[in-house]
């Protein structure tokens, strides 16, 4: 962050918080392929706070939700008492630093889908902190619409595994590269439809890497911008599918422990019988975001190894369709 944002922001950020603000530190946070993060530490009326400011890289992805969105499901998702950054200051003038952004108060964790799956195998796997996962599934999954608040998430469809279908093949085809394997994934999905549920707020990117954990707890969830209404146990197979175990196979809820441990966490509502459906959807999900995020590289966009190498799954995205496809139809 150069000199003149910084003393920008710094103004900005004075004048929201009705207190003499004072950033003495700004540093990039790793990861954020579609997002940046800044970690700024700061000083309100003389006293320390540590702050972290959320704004978008040079190119988004078109599903992903404006900094202003997220923000307003940040402030629900607190207010709902799920455990998330407490939402500060919002800013939709890009005069002030060049994009959209929002402040939120830092939280203590480690993210790194990795490290979390290498500590979760060294034990046998987390049964407390997946039993944790499925509670903070349930707090989110408890706000529901009509919200005045989150109306920029429009109504929502009357069959999510309806709608889910359609709009992966408008992506496959707006993207104009075959994909054998995954159209079909989209049909054994049409085979298997589940009958539709009352719709609730899906976070829709709930795994392991966008979780913040300490000591078998959950100390945020973090990443909201794909979040729409839906089927509850979108979520549920999207932190279940074989893409977010980071290696750890056995342990089918995100790598970090038993399934039945996050169905437990999350109650009665969850319906083991619907996992699978949502599962492969998962799979078909990131394979059709692993090739967006592809092609943003190639189109000269926005240039990252990341994005480079992310296109590069997809093979073993394809088999793992292949295989759930398999399974769903059995």
């Amino acid at each position: 962050m150069d000199e003149a944002r910084r003393a920008a922001l710094n103004t900005w950020l004075s004048s929201q918080a009705g207190a003499a603000i004072e950033i003495t530190a700004a540093s990039l946070l790793s990861g954020g392929a579609i997002q940046q993060n800044w970690a700024i530490s700061v000083t309100r009326d003389g006293s320390p706070e540590e702050w972290v400011l959320r704004t978008d890289n040079a190119a988004v992805l078109a599903v992903s939700l404006p900094r202003t969105a997220e923000y307003a499901l940040l402030s629900a998702a607190f207010a709902e008492g799920v455990t998330v950054p407490e939402p500060l200051f919002c800013c939709a003038d890009t005069g002030v630093i060049g994009a959209p952004f929002f402040v939120m108060r830092r939280v203590g964790g480690i993210a790194a889908g990795h490290r979390l799956a290498k500590a979760a195998a060294a034990q046998g796997g987390d049964a407390p902190l997946v039993h944790a996962l499925g509670r903070e599934l349930a707090r989110i999954h408890r706000i529901r619409p009509p919200r005045a608040d989150l109306a920029f998430l429009g109504e929502p469809d009357a069959d999510a595994g309806t709608a889910f279908i359609a709009a992966m093949r408008t992506r496959l085809d707006a993207a104009g590269t075959p994909r054998p394997a995954v159209e079909w994934g989209l049909a054994a999905l049409e085979r298997n439809r589940p009958p539709p549920l009352p719709p609730v707020l899906c976070h829709n990117d709930f795994r392991t890497g966008n979780l913040m954990v300490e000591q078998h707890a959950v100390t945020a969830v973090l990443d909201w911008e794909f979040a729409a209404w839906g089927d509850p146990h979108a979520d549920l197979g999207w932190l279940c599918a074989p893409c977010w175990r980071f290696g750890n196979p056995t342990l089918e809820a995100g790598g970090l422990g038993p399934r039945d441990a996050l169905l437990e966490g999350y109650g009665p509502a969850a319906d083991p019988a619907r996992l699978p459906f949502w599962e492969l959807a998962a799979s078909i999900r990131w394979a059709v975001i692993a090739a967006d995020q592809g092609a943003r590289h190639l189109s000269g966009q926005d240039r990252g190894l990341e994005l480079a190498l992310t296109a590069h799954i997809i093979p073993e995205l394809e088999l793992d369709i292949l295989r759930q496809a398999e399974a769903l139809d059995a």
